[in-house]
């Protein structure tokens, strides 16, 4: 008897508790580790996906000589390799934008913010070779002026599920009209 008394037996401790509707529904803190766990994983995903194809395009399609050729390039015209720096920072700055939404359940509530958010990630990655690679100005310009748009489109749907994502989709915004300015500059040169 006294050695039942005194068997100490692992109790679960309760952290919290959460409320599901009418129903209280006790969290472990086994619980809490997986749901970090799984909310860590798809951060790197959603994070690594965009980020990566980016990179490729940056690395398969290399410097092109035309830009750095050109003569009559204004002085506030960036170098090549801050064009492609912030391109990756912009990259990761909406990936982890949509991440937000996503946890949020924005993608699942709003029709529009997934298929802007595919969108803008297509045409980030297609502006590079067309301007920079394959000299297709004029198609490059249109490419760019629609690329702002789908940001903006994306700022305005994000905004209803989270305004941190919104904070990180303004830096892209003010990237993509810079982008969209040079763009227009190398129509005319």
């Amino acid at each position: 008897m006294a050695s039942k008394i005194l068997q100490i037996k692992p109790q679960v401790e309760y952290d919290m508790y959460q409320t599901n509707g009418a129903t209280r529904v006790r969290v472990t803190s086994e619980d809490k580790k997986a749901q970090t766990m799984k909310a860590l994983r798809s951060l790197t995903i959603a994070i690594a996906i965009p980020l990566s194809l980016t990179l490729f395009i940056i690395f398969k399609f290399g410097s092109p000589k035309r830009y750095r050729t050109i003569m009559a390039k204004p002085i506030w015209f960036p170098p090549l390799w801050l064009i492609n720096l912030a391109s990756i920072g912009s990259s990761f700055s909406m990936s982890l934008a949509a991440w937000f939404v996503w946890v949020n359940r924005g993608f699942h509530m709003n029709s529009d913010a997934l298929p802007l958010y595919i969108s803008q990630i297509s045409l980030s990655i297609v502006w590079h070779p067309l301007q920079l690679i394959n000299d297709s100005v004029w198609f490059g310009f249109l490419v760019c002026l629609l690329h702002f748009g789908t940001i903006f489109a994306c700022y305005l749907s994000f905004r209803k599920f989270n305004h941190f994502a919104t904070d990180l989709v303004k830096p892209c915004l003010v990237w993509s009209a810079f982008l969209t300015i040079i763009t227009c500059k190398l129509l005319i040169i």
